[in-house]
This record gives C-alpha cells, structure tokens and sequence, in this order.
C-alpha cells in the first residue's frame, strides 16, 4: 500500500468522524438522503467481505465503513429524528440511483452480480453528495464543521486519484471506471477546495459549484459593488451572496427536488 492510499483513507475515516460529532453535537444541515447513498455506497461494494480475504487492514477498514454509515443513517432518522431538516432535505435521490444502476450493467468489467453492484457503487459514490450539497444551497448554511466534512471527503478522493497515477506508473494497475467516476466526484469539489483554502475555515465557506460569484462576508461585497444583497441574505448565517445567483441555482436543482 503507498503514502497516497492510505492517506486517502484516512481522510475519508475523518470525514465519517466529523461527520458523526456533528451530528451528535449539533444535529443540523446534514442530508439524511446523501448518507442513505453512502450506506448504499458501502453495502454493495463490500459484499466481498463474504467472499474474499485481502488483509487485516483492509478487512478491517471496509468493516468501519459499512458500520459508520449505518450509524450515521440512525443517527439522523432515528435518534436525533426530531431534529432532521427533511424540508430542506428534498433532492430526488431517484434520478441518480436509476442512472447509475443502468450505467452499472451496461458499462462493467465482467457481467456478474458482485462486479455489477461494485461497479453501481463506484459510479454511485461519484455523484452521493449532490443531495448534500444542493441541501447547504438551499439553506445558505455552511458551519464550520460541516465545511471541514465536506474537505475531508474530497481530499480522500483526491487523493486516490494520485494513488490511482502512483499504481499505473509502479504497478501498472489501471481502472478505467474507478479513475472516471473518481475524477466526477473530484471536479464536484474543486471549486468548494479553493473557498475552503483561500477563506479559511471561519464558517463562511459555502460550495461556490452551487453558489457562483458568492461574496463572502461584507468586507468582500465591497470587492464586488455591483452584487445586490437583500436583507434576507444578509441574516443566514452571517452569509452573503448574491441571491438572484442562489434563486438561479436553486431552480435548476428544483428538477431533482419534490
């Protein structure tokens, strides 16, 4: 195993855990539908926990997986259910999880029941968070901890695209599906890595793929005097942004909403 993939994995279990303190600290803007597609995510791809043996690490890291996003998924429609934001909570998981099932039996590597459903949770994973995303559009809502969630999930992506280059140079290992799939889940990031690194982490970073032209703070409107901020925008979470830009967003995202 090199530096990149465990790193990766290491990322990916710190998001799981920040994920899980937010929710038992805080129990709010966290989309219970993204965390039923990770839980998806993790069933269909482990079910060779049955059937093979890699290693220890390996075993046991697929393990912490499958049981974190359960206990997430408990968490937020269970114990803490009163406090579940379902009204915001409205992307329809329907149109990701039919494509990409029809995508997972056409384009595979073998025609088999473990490599079909390996292959719908690869291409799954790549598009899981959307409903996340879209939920923190809708709000205008990004703490502090759900930002570092969201970075520490995209740098373990990123980070196993760098393992996938490391592994076809060293080992010469190419998965065509893995690596494209990886790279959409990736590029769904990119924009929300720059605001996180270039505006720190003080809570006022927000996705800007799905907030374009955002200004952050009033200190930055005065950077951008032709932006119009209503008063409504000025009182979420101390967030302003263009709200013609978030209506614009937020209709187009209403086709995958009820």
């Amino acid at each position: 195993m090199n530096i990149f993939r465990l790193t990766g994995d290491l990322s990916h279990l710190a998001a799981i855990v920040i994920l899980l303190l937010k929710i038992w600290k805080t129990r709010s803007c966290i989309s219970g539908k993204s965390q039923l597609l990770f839980a998806l995510v993790f069933t269909t791809r482990y079910l060779d926990l049955f059937t093979s043996f890699i290693s220890l690490y390996n075993t046991s890291m697929k393990l912490i997986y499958i049981a974190c996003s359960y206990a997430t998924v408990y968490l937020i429609y269970m114990k803490f259910k009163a406090t579940y934001d379902g009204n915001h909570d409205t992307f329809r998981v329907e149109f990701l999880v039919v494509p990409v099932g029809g995508l997972s039996f056409l384009v595979n590597h073998d025609f088999s029941p473990l490599e079909i459903l390996w292959t719908f949770s690869i291409y799954l994973e790549s598009v899981a968070i959307l409903p996340q995303l879209f939920m923190i559009s809708k709000t205008g809502e990004a703490e502090t901890i759900t930002t570092h969630y969201l970075f520490f999930l995209g740098l373990y992506r990123a980070l196993y695209l760098v393992n996938w280059i490391w592994r076809f140079y060293f080992e010469g290992f190419f998965d065509l599906i893995a690596v494209v799939a990886g790279v959409v889940q990736t590029i769904l990031y990119c924009d929300f890595f720059y605001l996180y690194i270039t505006k720190g982490t003080s809570g006022d970073v927000l996705p800007a793929l799905f907030l374009p032209l955002c200004v952050l703070r009033s200190d930055l409107a005065q950077d951008a005097p032709n932006v119009a901020l209503t008063p409504k925008t000025q009182l979420v979470s101390e967030k302003h942004f263009n709200d013609h830009q978030v209506k614009f967003w937020i209709k187009v995202f209403s086709l995958f909403s009820f």
